[in-house]
């Protein structure tokens, strides 16, 4: 993203996409640069980290997060210190957070000690940007960042934000982005949310190959039925909704 080998600007964003997680991982990634997608491929557990890296060395639009998904802590805590061990290397982390369904609830305390964790050693090297999860868990996640992540010392994004209107509010004044997928805008519950968002916080994002359409996980590419769909919810010409989302990141990665 900025630290592109980038021969062309992008033309879409996908700032959520679990690429490893495709069964033509590699063709993903070369997609991803021929249809110019600026693309955040995260990792759900560290020791996943130095063969996506590997993988998309070579890509112009693809950049890799670190990451230890909240929905793995129960099995994975152990792998902290190799999520610690990598970050000095990452300028991108995700998917981290939490996650109080009812599956992963019991693992909680472990989820909030790993995220304080993650986002104490992020504002000690600073400049990173997190992707973070928050199902069911905004006001905690929130109450975690402003302890331990000052604005100065990192941006947080969050994904598929599914907060109150005061979250949302509370993480604006955070210095919070979000990025928005084409499932939440099927909800007219989330499409007002989406709607009320400051339009300078907003990139968007797959969350393929989780998210479907017509039957198929989406691919970075398909970023851009979201951009059509953003553009309704804020009423906005779909070539501003474009530009806006490219200026958005752009903000966001000078950190």
């Amino acid at each position: 993203m900025t630290e592109t080998h980038t021969q062309s600007p992008p033309r879409w964003v996908d700032f959520h996409c679990h690429v490893d997680l495709y069964e033509d991982h590699a063709a993903v990634i070369a997609e991803c640069d021929r249809e110019r997608v600026a693309t955040l491929a995260v990792t759900t557990t560290p020791k996943a980290w130095p063969r996506n890296r590997e993988l998309a060395a070579k890509s112009a639009h693809v950049r890799i997060a670190l990451g230890l998904h909240p929905q793995l802590v129960a099995e994975r805590e152990n792998e902290l210190p190799i999520f610690e061990r990598y970050l000095a290397d990452a300028r991108y982390v995700g998917e981290v957070g939490l996650d109080a369904g009812p599956r992963f609830y019991r693992s909680f305390p472990a989820q909030e000690r790993v995220f304080e964790r993650v986002l104490r050693a992020c504002a000690e090297q600073g400049g990173k940007i997190l992707t973070v999860h928050s199902i069911r868990t905004a006001s905690k996640v929130l109450n975690h960042i402003e302890r331990a992540l000052p604005q100065d010392r990192g941006r947080v994004v969050l994904h598929w934000f599914t907060g109150t209107a005061a979250e949302a509010s509370r993480a604006v004044a955070l210095g919070c982005y979000f990025s928005i997928n084409g499932e939440m805008l099927r909800s007219p519950k989330h499409r007002n949310l989406v709607g009320s968002l400051p339009l300078d916080r907003l990139v968007t994002e797959t969350d393929g190959p989780f998210v479907e359409r017509d039957g198929r996980p989406l691919r970075p590419r398909d970023v851009r039925h979201t951009v059509g769909e953003l553009a309704i919810v804020r009423n906005l010409s779909p070539e501003a909704a474009e530009g806006a989302i490219l200026q958005n990141l752009k903000r966001l990665v000078s950190v």
